[in-house]
């Protein structure tokens, strides 16, 4: 990771990107969002992760993050990316309704030839680049991003529309998918 996208300081929240390698669609279906909504709480419950912001698109998502306790954050997101890769790439290898099954999977073991620390397959991109959220303003403006994000790619009218995000906790005070805290 260059040194312009650390995790320096452990108790600020951070602005990240996971993407999909080749910029696979993968997340057109519910059931593998669903797979990573699972994996995110338990990072909340067991390993401290705070979400702060979120949103699943069909290729990546965006999270604001931070953490209680004692975990470090990027091992956190080691962990998050690693289990995830493995459990997604299983479930597209047993799901008989995927149609994208054959394809898809030879893309990620094409990544993972080309990788050294992957056997099989290789799902998420590298990098992550996290940023640093120092000031509200970078706060409101990433928030505002993520939130914008399906209003952006056609999928939505309104941010708080899209079921994937934390906009309808923002935006509409309704419960969403997933538990979070909430920027100031």
């Amino acid at each position: 990771m260059s040194e312009k996208y650390k995790i320096r300081d452990q108790d600020k929240l951070y602005f990240i990107t996971f993407a999909v390698v080749h910029w696979v669609n993968v997340f057109t279906r519910n059931l593998y969002k669903d797979f990573v909504l699972k994996s995110l709480r338990y990072c909340q419950q067991e390993k401290g992760l705070e979400v702060y912001g979120w949103v699943i698109m069909s290729n990546h998502i965006h999270l604001i993050v931070g953490r209680n306790g004692e975990n470090k954050i990027e091992d956190i997101i080691r962990d998050f990316k690693k289990y995830t890769s493995v459990h997604i790439c299983k479930a597209i290898e047993e799901n008989p309704k995927e149609s994208r099954k054959d394809w898809m999977l030879k893309l990620f073991s094409n990544a993972a030839d080309k990788s050294k620390k992957h056997v099989r397959y290789k799902f998420w991109q590298n990098e992550y680049h996290p940023i640093e959220l120092n000031t509200n303003r970078m706060m409101v403006q990433k928030l505002e991003y993520i939130h914008n994000n399906p209003l952006k790619a056609g999928i939505v009218d309104e941010p708080a529309a899209y079921l994937y995000s934390s906009a309808r906790d923002y935006a509409k005070n309704e419960k969403g998918l997933l538990d979070i805290k909430f920027i100031g």
